[in-house]
């Protein structure tokens, strides 16, 4: 079996709905087998299903993704045809280490990509990370979160040829067509205690419960 994922301090390195894109350097996981990923796995549910499940890999041999496994999980126009995207979310705080990186890349919600593509179900913008963020008591949250590194905008033609005439960038933002895509740089951490008390306020509030009330407690 192959143990990097317990045993190194660089841990995995996940490329999730490789598809053609697969990286000779990755773990590569999609689920279509057509693309010969070392994983077929669907990424909407959870992945692995249970901490014991063990995948075979003509690559790597026997793999078991362990809990805190991956320092890097990369994940470049995957979401937006997840949908279960926060099912996704989840995976991802559960293989990542602590201090491990989220690579995204998706499709900005005024591009003629975002819907062009049936097989989309949703598309991007700045508000799409608050809730992976600040807002992570919403969905209950109780051990870890993202921060979010770095956000960066992939132009279109059009928006280029803006920005090279000098014009004003969120301006050129929320111009449709202007911007294709966002890369995004998430970075994984462990809730303060603080934060921990929030979440278990928050949702005794909106449910009425006792205030030591946690959403892992809803059953």
């Amino acid at each position: 079996m192959d143990t990097r994922s317990s045993t190194t301090s660089d841990g995995w390195t996940l490329n999730c709905g490789s598809g053609k894109s697969f990286k000779p350097d990755c773990l590569n996981v999609d689920i279509n087998p057509f693309w010969q990923p070392d994983i077929v796995a669907d990424l909407a549910r959870p992945f692995p299903p249970t901490p014991e499940t063990v995948y075979s890999s003509s690559r790597f041999g026997a793999v078991r993704l362990a809990p805190g496994c991956a320092a890097r999980i990369i994940a470049h126009d995957l979401l937006e045809h997840l949908p279960q995207v926060t099912t996704f979310y989840e995976t991802c705080l559960r293989l990542l280490a602590e201090g491990g990186l989220l690579d995204v890349v998706v499709p900005y919600d005024l591009a003629h990509g975002a819907w062009q593509d049936p097989t989309h179900v949703r598309a991007f913008n700045e508000n799409s990370w608050l809730y992976v963020t600040d807002w992570h008591w919403y969905l209950g949250w109780t051990e870890a979160r993202f921060e979010l590194v770095s956000l960066e905008y992939r132009y279109s033609q059009l928006g280029q040829r803006l920005l090279d005439k000098g014009k004003d960038a969120e301006m050129i933002r929320r111009r449709p067509r202007a911007v294709d895509a966002m890369a995004v740089l998430l970075r994984k951490r462990s809730l303060t205690d603080k934060e921990r008390g929030k979440v278990a306020t928050r949702w005794a509030k909106y449910l009425d419960r006792p205030a030591d009330f946690t959403p892992s407690q809803a059953g």
